[in-house]
């Protein structure tokens, strides 16, 4: 999976860092959701934090598509509230059925 963290660049992450990122996304919309835009900066922190410490950072010529966008660290409050009005930044994990 490639995440693109704003004004930093491309990572390649493991798919089985997938679930820990989107319990840190699912921590920046409930940050939103209080109106919290300390929690939310945290959040946003901590999520380009584990990209950045359990992915691969990819040259600035690789054109690779990205498959989940993160903000910069400092976004407000309402420029979070339009980004995440139909999901979060990262996709959710497809749930295997039985």
């Amino acid at each position: 999976m490639i995440v693109r963290l704003l004004g930093e660049g491309q990572f390649r992450v493991d798919d089985s860092l997938l679930t820990r990122l989107n319990e840190l996304d699912n921590e920046v919309a409930r940050a939103v959701e209080a109106d919290d835009e300390r929690a939310l900066w945290t959040a946003l922190q901590t999520l380009a934090d584990a990209v950045r410490e359990n992915g691969e950072k990819l040259g600035d010529d690789d054109l690779s598509p990205s498959d989940a966008v993160v903000p910069p660290e400092d976004l407000s409050l309402e420029e979070a509230k339009e980004l995440l009005a139909d999901e979060g930044f990262i996709p959710d994990v497809p749930t295997v059925s039985t």
